[in-house]
């Protein structure tokens, strides 16, 4: 296969992502014209880790994180936006690996970025958790939005079986707001550091909407 041909496939099946809807917003049956797709979720969490690391001066390569961050859902082109609630840690883990070696598998330097796509997975470095921090965190900063402009009504949620969820069900019986219940879900099942549990608390005590933000 031609140079040009490998760049045309490896474009075109990345191109899916701008039509594959986060599966957490319509689990929850957001109610918008346009909901977060997978692609926006990629452009949304490298600009939080832009943010972060300019405010809170961690000692990274940022350009390894921005591109870490822009393959870390490539599995998603095949496999689809699969949750937690749908499947298991290790099995994603294993199909989403295998759709990557394949996507990847007719590019000069597929196995460099495949194994920085492992590195992400793994989070073991300084960079991956870095960027797993930020990817767990920006779905909260989302559910926030969407929150402040209603989106979610928690009295019509038929046939959403997350809501059920022991941990999901103990935070909205004590009287969380769906996007509390989102940000201290993550508080409890991440391993955010002091900065990211932060931010994480502005979310849950401050409006973040458009009407606040001004470019000085």
């Amino acid at each position: 296969m031609s140079k040009e041909q490998n760049v045309i496939n490896y474009y075109v099946i990345c191109n899916r992502l701008k039509n594959v809807i986060r599966t957490g917003w319509t689990s929850w049956h957001v109610q918008r014209e346009r909901i977060e797709s997978i692609a926006e979720h990629i452009f949304g969490v490298q600009m939080l880790a832009i943010a972060m690391k300019s405010e809170y001066q961690y000692d990274i390569d940022i350009m390894k994180v921005i591109f870490m961050l822009a393959i870390h859902e490539l599995g998603e082109t095949i496999i689809g936006d699969l949750t937690q609630f749908q499947i298991g840690n290790e099995e994603k883990e294993k199909i989403e690996h295998e759709a990557v070696h394949r996507i990847l598998n007719g590019l000069l330097d597929g196995k460099q970025i495949e194994e920085l796509f492992l590195e992400f997975d793994a989070h073991n470095t300084k960079e991956a958790m870095f960027a797993y921090q930020c990817d767990k965190l920006e779905c909260d900063l989302q559910s926030k939005l969407y929150d402040e402009e209603d989106c979610v009504d928690l009295n019509k949620q038929e046939g959403n079986n997350i809501i059920n969820d022991s941990r999901v069900s103990s935070l909205l019986n004590r009287g969380a707001s769906w996007s509390t219940m989102w940000l201290k879900f993550s508080q409890q099942a991440y391993p955010y550091d002091k900065n990211f549990m932060a931010v994480s608390n502005y979310a849950i005590n401050n409006d973040l909407g458009q009407k606040k933000i001004r470019v000085k």
